[in-house]
């Protein structure tokens, strides 16, 4: 079993930054891709960017491509979410996920972290 514990959410004016960290512990070691995914009030659970735990190769959802960036600390277990030029549209929960090797879907969720971004 591996453990999420997200952090980092909170409140911040529209053109603001914010960035969410990810610890993992537990079943670290057949790791394959982390993501960060987000669900806004009333609505579905968003894909926002991923990356490839051994090569670091990012994925970007539309709507974020250009202002979020994820990145990865191997030695920390840790993934990161860098939030920049943040809209008022981007205010959701942000739930960090590890997919781990052979796994058809995300299979390790962590518990949510608020990101509230006031116009």
């Amino acid at each position: 079993q591996m453990q999420l514990v997200e952090s980092g959410g909170g409140l911040v004016q529209a053109g603001g930054s914010l960035r969410l960290s990810c610890a993992a512990s537990g079943r670290t070691f057949n790791w394959y891709r982390m993501g960060w995914f987000r669900q806004a009030p009333g609505k579905g659970r968003l894909f926002v960017a991923s990356i490839n735990w051994s090569s670091g190769s990012p994925n970007y959802g539309d709507s974020v491509k250009g202002r979020f960036t994820i990145s990865r600390d191997n030695a920390k277990n840790t993934v990161y979410l860098q939030m920049n030029s943040l809209k008022p549209e981007d205010t959701a929960v942000y739930y960090c996920a590890a997919r781990t090797s052979g796994a058809a879907t995300y299979d390790s969720w962590g518990q949510g972290t608020q990101v509230t971004v006031s116009s």
